[in-house]
This record gives structure tokens, C-alpha cells and sequence, in this order.
């Protein structure tokens, strides 16, 4: 069961059962008393006699143009996570461009896609199956995890990583014998180049690990206007790597306070490369500001707190589709493939992602920075009005973000079925095919000069398409006529049409209307013997919510 342990012990020939393994090893060591003498909590340490830094209405106007945000970050993102402390729901599928195809550039995360379970690590559901997840993180020296020592549990214990601005003045104060805290700046003088800056933050990482520290801050509180912040995931992954690389990674802990990261993909990418806790101060001061202006009507604390809830939650979410149950076993591993990033910046800050079709460099990064800082920073507005600007990337806007979907479009493709209108059905694939928003609208195709080989030698296409197979679509995701229309077209031409875990009537089966292939999701929806046995193909989905093709 979940948290329990079974033992074959081999030698005495018997199996161990929960109760006695815990009893045996809990009586090795004194870990009860190194914790109490060792572990310092972080809802234990006294805040600090100053003030968490504030700001007017035009600063933070700036601080939000200057780290990019746009006005659904705060409407969409910000507010219903604050107001409701969950994240918002929104439809499935995606019809932005690419991060590198989009013109309103955006931030360095977004590059950034999660990697999620195969079938050799099941997911599993965070929320039915909460007994088994953990948030906390441990920040300090990790010590030498071969030894058992009481060494080993002088750490601070935070039980939520994302955290507040109080809490960064504790973790700041920290400086005692076995907790020692150093804030390095992540920002740099306009016109110093990205990589310099980089180089400078190594240098002043170093620098700290030999005065005793064993808690770096990466801050960029000190953004002005001379002064632009190194985007936090490449500050936090390009150190990350730097400490690995001069075996001092499990000496020290990275903690980041930064105005940039806001939606849960930030905080996820953040900690998968190496921040073990994320201050969003900017986003929490935009909470303070929705509550001022009366769109948001709750008390700040309770507010920030429902914020910082959501976050955590969307991560545990995210890492149990990867399967893994704790926050600590997902900090610093790098799960997720790089899309649109050279492999150059790759194997300099973040070796070991996968980054199969390359893409931007640092150039294009640090000319990002600069665009967004000038458009906050400069005395004439430079190319910004006043206000945050919409992305357009929620919800279509003219001249916005451009979206592969249109009313247009949409209204071509319904005029075609509903009239089969064969010329609205080519005007509608002739403007869809046309947009260059994904990698397969870059393709084309490269015919031989010589015209090819002869058609004799081409496999029929009765042949091709008894390979064709249909998507698994449940009856009840979509109609009766149409699962049966898909099953009698597949039938008809070889192919195998796919029942999705909806199960099929049982007068279908055995028919040119049954679906060849099977689904078995969970043992339910209608799975009999009759099911399984007319069936040329079985699909055993391996989780509820699996996705295709991980049956």
C-alpha cells in the first residue's frame, strides 16, 4: 500500500512485514534526536526587525513590462489562481506558434516542454492518491549520503518552495554555524554582454561558498535602469551546472527571488533545473495591486496564499505524470526537451536537455532582455504605451499573437461539411496549410527531377491503407453515427478502427461496425468477454488518463 514496505528476506527465508522492518531500522540510529537538535524549520525562524521591500503603481508598472508580462498573465494566470487557489481550466490543445515562430518573442520557459511517464513509470493521480505525495524541500548542505550522521539533518525545512517575501527576510538573516545565507545579484549594467554576466555570477558563487555560505539567493530586486536581470531559468540552470561542475552542488542550495516567473511551467522548469525554492515577488505584489484596484476582493495573505497553493499544486501535478511523488525527487532532473534552442546554448547551460531541431542562441536572449527593459525603462515609452499590453495568446486579438485556428478558418471548414462545398474545403486546408506556426509548416516536400521510380514498383494503395488505423475516440466523446461511420470506413479498406475506453454496443460486434481495436481502460466501461474476443488488437491503457500510445 502506499508508504508501506515488504521485505523478502532471503536469508531467514520469510517475508518482513511493514510494522517490524520500520521498528528494526528506526532503532539504528538516534534520528529522532538529530532531527530535534539538527532540523531548523523555516515556519520556526523569527522574521527580522525590517520591511519587505514595496512598490507605487508606476514602479510596478515597470517591473511588469521589463520581466514581459501581458495582461492575461495577470487576468488569466495571476487572478484566478489568487481568487480561487487552483489553476484555471482551460480546453486542451494549443494553436500559438512555436516559441521561436512567434513574433511577440516570448519568455526563455516556454522553450522548455515536460517529459512525461513511458510505460516503465506509471503516472499516477496526485489528487486521489495525495497520501504519497511530499512538497517539502530540504535547503543547505546535503552531506555525504553514504554516511548516517547527524550532520546530515542540519537543513532548513520548507514545506512550500514557493515562497513569500517574509519568508525570503528569514532565509536572508540565516547565519549561524551550519546555515549560512549569501544574496548574489542576477542582474547586469545594459551593454555588458549576457555571457560576461553569466561569468561574473560563477565568480560571485564561488566567492560565497568560500565565506561559509550555504544558501545562495539569486536576486534581481535590483533591476533599474542602467540595470537588466539574466532571465532566472538560464541564471538558475547555468549555476546549477557551474556547482556540478566544481563539485560544490551538494555543498550549497540555489533559492531564487525574481519578479519573472508567474505561471506554474516557470516554477516547474525553475526547480526541475536546480532552484530548490522560487520567491515570486512580483507576482505576489500583483496580487496586492488586483486587490487594490477592487478586481480581486480577499485579503492580501489569504490571496497569496491560495497563489502559492496553486503553484505547488500544478507541480505535484505535473511530476506525477512522470510518476514521481516527491518535489525532491523532481528538483534538478531535468525532465524536459528543449524546442527551438540551439544545441551551443544547450551544452553551455543546459547540458543534457534534448534539443533535436536547434534554434535560438544567447544573442537572441539578451536582446530579448534589452528590448523588454528599454520598454520599460525608457523615459519615451520606447515601442510600449502605457498599460500591459495583451499578448493575444488566450483568446484571438488583431495583431496579436497569431493562432492557427481563425473564425475564418473555422467558418471555411464548416461551410465544407455543412454544403459539401469541395472548393470551401480546399480554400479552408489552402489557408491552414499556409501558416507557418508549426515544425511540419516548415516542411516540404523534395520530388526527384528524374520523376522517381516507376509506378510498378509503388505499393498499392489497398496495400498502404490496411495499415491505416483511426484515433482512439470514446463513444460519448463523440456520436454514435460517427464512431460507426469511422468503424464501417476502416472495416471497408483493411484498416482498424479504435473503440477509445468508451466500450462499443454489443450488437456491434462481430459486424462491419465494431472497431477492430479494443481499449481496456481500467477494467470498466463495458468490457466483456464478447468485447475482448472480437477484437483483432487490445489497447490495456496502463493509467487512467494515459496518453496515446503508452497502452
Amino acid at each position: 500500500r502506499p508508504g508501506k514496505m515488504l521485505l523478502a528476506d532471503t536469508k531467514e527465508g520469510r517475508i518482513k512485514d511493514d510494522k517490524e522492518l520500520k521498528k528494526y531500522y528506526s532503532r539504528l540510529q538516534p534520528y529522532g534526536e538529530w532531527l530535534d537538535n539538527g532540523l531548523v524549520r523555516l515556519h520556526d525562524l523569527h522574521i527580522p526587525n525590517k520591511h519587505v521591500p514595496s512598490y507605487t503603481k508606476p514602479q510596478l508598472e515597470k517591473l511588469q513590462k521589463a520581466f514581459g508580462y501581458t495582461y492575461e498573465d495577470i487576468m488569466n494566470v495571476i487572478l484566478p489562481m489568487s481568487q480561487n487557489g487552483a489553476e484555471p481550466i482551460v480546453s486542451m490543445g494549443s494553436d500559438v506558434p512555436l516559441p521561436q515562430l512567434d513574433k511577440n518573442d516570448p519568455p526563455l520557459f516556454s522553450y522548455f516542454r515536460q517529459l512525461f511517464a513511458q510505460v516503465t513509470n506509471p503516472p499516477f493521480d496526485a489528487i486521489r492518491e495525495h497520501i504519497v505525495t511530499d512538497t517539502a524541500m530540504y535547503i543547505g548542505k546535503d552531506g555525504n549520503l553514504l554516511e548516517e550522521t547527524a550532520d546530515n539533518c542540519r537543513v532548513l525545512k520548507v514545506e512550500n518552495p514557493i515562497l513569500t517575501s517574509t519568508d525570503m527576510l528569514k532565509i536572508k538573516a540565516l547565519d549561524n554555524e551550519h546555515l549560512r545565507s549569501a544574496v548574489i545579484p542576477i542582474t547586469y549594467y545594459i551593454g555588458t554582454t549576457l555571457e560576461t554576466a553569466i561569468e561574473k555570477l560563477f565568480i560571485e558563487a564561488d566567492k560565497a561558498y568560500r565565506d561559509g555560505a550555504n544558501i545562495l539567493i539569486l536576486s534581481d530586486r535590483d533591476i533599474d535602469e542602467y540595470r537588466a536581470a539574466i532571465p532566472s531559468l538560464l541564471a538558475v540552470a547555468a549555476l546549477q551546472q557551474h556547482l556540478v561542475a566544481t563539485k560544490k552542488r551538494t555543498a550549497v542550495s540555489i533559492v531564487l527571488e525574481s519578479a519573472e516567473p508567474r505561471a506554474v511551467h516557470h516554477f516547474a522548469t525553475l526547480l526541475g533545473y536546480g532552484a530548490c525554492a522560487v520567491n515570486p515577488y512580483l507576482a505576489q505584489e500583483t496580487i496586492k495591486e488586483l486587490i487594490d484596484t477592487g478586481l480581486l476582493d480577499k485579503d492580501f495573505y489569504a490571496a497569496e496564499n491560495d497563489y502559492n497553493k496553486a503553484i505547488l499544486d500544478g507541480i505535484v501535478k505535473i511530476s506525477s505524470k512522470m510518476g514521481i511523488s516527491s518535489i525532491q525527487s523532481y528538483h534538478g532532473s531535468k525532465l524536459f526537451e528543449a524546442v527551438g534552442i540551439s544545441q551551443e546554448l544547450i551544452d553551455k547551460y543546459f547540458r543534457g536537455t534534448v534539443s533535436r531541431i536547434g534554434g535560438i542562441k544567447l544573442d537572441h536572449i539578451s536582446k530579448r532582455t534589452e528590448k523588454l527593459h528599454r520598454a520599460a525603462f525608457d523615459p519615451l515609452g520606447f515601442e510600449t504605451p502605457s498599460g500591459i499590453d495583451s499578448a493575444g495568446s488566450h483568446r484571438l486579438r488583431s495583431g496579436k499573437t497569431e493562432h492557427l485556428y481563425t473564425p475564418e478558418i473555422i467558418h471555411l471548414l464548416q461551410k465544407a461539411a455543412w454544403n459539401n462545398d469541395k472548393d470551401a474545403y480546399n480554400e479552408y486546408s489552402s489557408k491552414l496549410t499556409k501558416k507557418q506556426l508549426t515544425i511540419r509548416s516548415l516542411l516540404g516536400l523534395k520530388f526527384d527531377e528524374n520523376g522517381g521510380i516507376p509506378i510498378e514498383e509503388v505499393e498499392s494503395a489497398e496495400s498502404i491503407m490496411k495499415r491505416f488505423k483511426t484515433g482512439a475516440m470514446s463513444y460519448g466523446s463523440i456520436s454514435k453515427e460517427a464512431h460507426e461511420c469511422l468503424a464501417k470506413a476502416m472495416n471497408s479498406i483493411g484498416g482498424k478502427s479504435n473503440s477509445g475506453e468508451g466500450g462499443e454496443d454489443g450488437d456491434r460486434l462481430g459486424t462491419n461496425r465494431g472497431s477492430a481495436i479494443k481499449q481496456v481502460a481500467s477494467g470498466r466501461f463495458g468490457v466483456t468477454n464478447e468485447y475482448l474476443v472480437s477484437a483483432k488488437e487490445i489497447q490495456i491503457k496502463m493509467a487512467q488518463g494515459a496518453k496515446p500510445g503508452e497502452g
